[in-house]
């Protein structure tokens, strides 16, 4: 019999939202006439714009032609679509990026996981709490130590850096789940404290398209000395819709380095390139095409569109949670809202209240760490009138 990775048996039997579709699907089950809205899970529900739309399909033309077909295209991403993140997502904000310093994948979920295989399972972890579920179940299964790094309401629930040594730490701005952005000051002790303790900064920006105040950094690159001690991860997922045609793209700056046991300095870069080579074949030539048109100036109009409507649910959440008395963060550069249960209810007994008596779906907060226990996520990414319903159903039970 097969020896198994026991890191593996320390995991939660479910991922957090397996468990919460689940739950649902057994109330809509014994509720067949219950009109249920989602606010739980981070999909987005508008479609592809117009301009990828039409890029798409002339990649589709191109496919069907002997002269203009792509086969196997360069793992790490075409350069039609890297050169339009570099003008438009690094250069105009002051940061100089080389093409050879992305990687376009298929998601910044897989890419955060996958960024450890290039890591030594001897270093130590900090990960802010509550975060992301993927940035522990993804070391735990590596059998790295973590170290929480717990935030509260007083804090604005900001991670700030530890006393004690970290290798890696992620962070992730605008925050999944609390909807909170780190500040140029507060990125700004990050960069100085990785450099400070020789350590890499796993930096996710997929939801920086969110960001309304263009004082705060949507890329940790625009902090000096970040270059050499961060990777950044962006994602089309969030920004243009491509949850369901997978977008990605990973930055590893040919200034980071890391060692070996002998203290051999090894460039971050060649071993990202070596992994991504080995394990991935590259995104399609269609998709890659599709993610280039948001760029274009068609692309940058309905694309802001798209982040407009998601930023009008946000603020009908928040304020009408506000006006109900509940206490939030987030929602203003960002899709999601992070709210406080009411005194004494657990994450997942306010889960259930929500479901049974609303017949809303959230997030509890506990299922993004124990800093989350007594919150509850809520997202943007519905349509204007099922979210105007649902705050509906919060104002006619809670404003009794």
């Amino acid at each position: 019999m097969v020896f198994i990775n026991e890191n593996f048996t320390r995991l939660e039997d479910s991922y957090l939202f397996s468990t919460i579709a689940k739950k649902r699907a057994a109330y809509q089950a014994a509720h067949p006439q219950a009109k249920v809205i989602s606010l739980g899970i981070g999909d987005v529900t508008r479609p592809l714009c117009p301009a990828v739309i039409d890029a798409m399909t002339a990649a589709v033309a191109d496919m069907g032609r002997a002269e203009t077909f792509h086969g196997y295209g360069p793992e790490q991403g075409y350069d039609f679509l890297k050169q339009a993140i570099i003008e438009h997502d690094y250069q105009a904000r002051g940061v100089e990026i080389s093409p050879d310093e992305i990687f376009i994948s298929d998601g910044s979920k897989s890419d955060t996981g996958n960024i450890g295989d290039i890591l030594a399972t001897a270093n130590v972890v900090a990960i802010p709490d509550p975060v992301y579920p993927v940035y522990v179940d993804t070391n735990v299964m590596a059998g790295r130590e973590i170290k929480m790094l717990p935030t509260d309401a007083t804090g604005g629930f900001c991670a700030v850096p530890p006393a004690f040594h970290a290798d890696v730490i992620y962070l992730c701005s605008p925050n999944n789940p609390t909807g909170t952005v780190l500040n140029r000051a507060q990125l700004a002790a990050w960069v100085a404290y990785a450099q400070r303790e020789g350590a890499l900064i796993l930096f996710d920006a997929a939801y920086k398209a969110f960001i309304a105040d263009d004082t705060l950094p949507s890329s940790i690159y625009e902090i000096p000395g970040a270059k050499d001690c961060a990777i950044e991860f962006c994602s089309f997922s969030k920004t243009a819709g491509f949850t369901g045609t997978r977008c990605a793209f990973t930055v590893v700056p040919k200034t980071l380095f890391g060692q070996t046991a002998a203290g051999e300095k090894v460039s971050l870069n060649a071993l990202w390139n070596r992994r991504h080579t080995t394990k991935f074949n590259g995104t399609p030539y269609i998709v890659q095409r599709g993610a280039a048109a948001i760029y274009t100036p068609e692309g940058q109009r309905q694309v802001r569109e798209t982040i407009a409507y998601y930023r009008e649910n946000a603020r009908l959440i928040k304020e009408t949670l506000t006006e109900l008395g509940f206490t939030c963060f987030g929602g203003e550069h960002s899709p999601y809202v992070w709210l406080q249960a009411p005194a004494g209810q657990t994450s997942w007994e306010f889960f259930d209240l929500l479901l049974e008596k609303l017949n809303v779906v959230g997030t509890p907060g506990s299922g993004f760490g124990p800093s989350g226990e007594g919150y509850f996520r809520l997202t943007a990414f519905g349509s204007h009138e099922q979210t105007a319903e649902a705050m509906q159903r919060f104002r006619q039970y809670f404003g009794k």
